[in-house]
């Protein structure tokens, strides 16, 4: 129900009505009552917000007029919007219509949008300092204020309802200001989409160790006896007794190994490991990755000196034709000759280390009629050449060859196997919150026959 303005008017209206109905009923009682009863029932048709305004007014000591003066600003600001939405919405009817006909807008009509958003924006202004000028007014007042935003109004002015507003996205074409994704605009606003876990390097895969046989120490140091020398005077003898037997003789060689330390670390924040409980099995799954790598590296080249292990390529003998001819010899020849070499030395080689490029060079060999001779493409068979299992790993340098006997003439040591420790005593990691993460491992390389070993480069380009 419409409520009506308190007015003089009104007001002299109410009190007329009101001292009549005694007059026209007669001097009763219960003409008065029915008098003040009509008083207070013209109440609850008055619009209040006025009223409370003027009491606010009035305890300010102010007599109203502001009140007026800033409503009717208000009203007239409200009245010119809903005009510009009004304009809005016949404008962009027939902007629909417009791209419908021609899949693009014109110049008139961009420039018209323009006008129309940029008056709408001068008045968003007049209606926001009249606004705050009621605010300030009803500051005083315990009751809701009856000023509505910019954003009310659109939403509640009917005009507004039923527009196709998917066309706001094609008038945004005229606008000079576009919204887009870059930083300088709204790119603050799109969320990246962040992918759960970590995707770590890749890792080669460790062979070297595999081929060499394992064993375990409680020791800082390895002793072993080592035959270096054998004459063999065996001979057939006579049944006569007063005969001396022939006297082979053999020389030993007391050799050591030590037990060599492979370590390393990092720190990390204790609370990124609180926060990120992923981070800490993933560090100890590189760091452990971390002492293999250098492990593998070791074992087949380590120098022997300071603080390495004497590899097994370090110590193997140089190759040398063992005076075999081989018409266009290629690597497989040569490799085979290799393991012949091994084999004049008493040792049976079982196993061949390679680079990565020159297996995969010896896998892509070919015949006169282009039909790999060693490799089936479609096969799964692991690496062999010569019934022999090759290894092909980063560790060894493009061009270079190991053949040998691994399981015989060397082997593997672990004292302490590969453990992660995590501690906070390491500088000042306490008074930061820091943790050291360290990984380490202590192992020792015996290598018991060094001439079961052959190691060389390839003669020729390419196999």
């Amino acid at each position: 129900m419409k409520k009506l303005k308190l007015s003089p008017v009104f007001m002299l209206s109410v009190i007329f009505i009101a001292a009549i109905i005694p007059v026209v009923s007669g001097l009763e009682p219960m003409s008065f009552v029915a008098s003040g009863a009509f008083v207070a029932a013209t109440t609850f048709l008055i619009d209040k917000t006025p009223v409370a305004l003027f009491r606010k007014h009035a305890q300010a000591g102010e007599v109203g007029e502001d009140l007026k003066r800033v409503e009717a600003e208000y009203k007239q600001v409200g009245a010119q919007l809903k005009q510009i939405g009004d304009d809005l919405k016949a404008q962009a009817e027939a902007s629909q219509k417009e791209l419908k006909k021609n899949a693009e807008l014109s110049a008139e009509t961009k420039t018209n949008v323009d006008k129309l958003l940029t008056e709408q924006g001068v008045l968003q202004a007049r209606l926001t300092a009249a606004e705050q000028k009621l605010v300030q007014v009803e500051g005083n007042s315990n009751e809701p204020s009856r000023v509505l935003s910019l954003g009310q109004h659109v939403v509640q002015s009917e005009k507004f309802e039923g527009v196709d507003w998917n066309v706001t996205s094609k008038l945004s074409i005229g606008i000079n200001a576009a919204i887009t994704s870059l930083d300088t605009s709204a790119g603050s606003l799109v969320v990246p989409d962040r992918q759960p876990g970590i995707v770590g390097l890749p890792q080669r895969r460790l062979t070297i160790r595999d081929l060499i046989a394992p064993g375990r120490t409680g020791s800082n140091m390895i002793e072993y006896v080592k035959e270096t020398g054998f004459t063999n005077n065996a001979a057939p003898v006579s049944e006569n007794p007063t005969n001396d037997k022939p006297e082979s003789d053999i020389d030993f060689e007391l050799v050591q190994s030590g037990v060599k330390t492979i370590a390393h670390l990092v720190r990390a924040s204790k609370q990124i490991l609180d926060d990120a409980a992923q981070l800490s099995s993933y560090i100890d799954a590189r760091l452990r990755y971390g002492l293999q790598l250098k492990e593998e590296l070791q074992l087949l080249k380590g120098s022997g000196t300071g603080n390495n292990l004497n590899g097994i390529y370090t110590q193997a003998v140089a190759y040398a034709n063992p005076g075999v001819t081989v018409q266009n010899q290629t690597w497989i020849d040569q490799l085979r000759l290799a393991l012949l070499q091994a084999e004049l030395a008493e040792y049976y080689a079982d196993g061949i280390v390679l680079s990565p490029i020159d297996w995969a060079s010896i896998e892509l060999t070919k015949d006169t009629q282009n039909k790999y001779i060693l490799a089936n493409p479609f096969g799964l068979t692991m690496p062999t050449l010569w019934s022999r299992p090759v290894v092909a790993t980063q560790s060894m340098d493009a061009g270079d060859f190991l053949v040998g006997a691994f399981k015989l003439g060397a082997q593997v040591y672990d004292r302490e196997d590969a453990n992660v420790v995590i501690s906070t005593e390491d500088k000042d990691n306490f008074s930061k919150n820091m943790i050291t993460i360290r990984a380490e491992e202590r192992l020792a390389l015996a290598v018991y026959r060094p001439e079961a070993f052959v190691k060389g480069e390839f003669e020729v380009a390419s196999a």
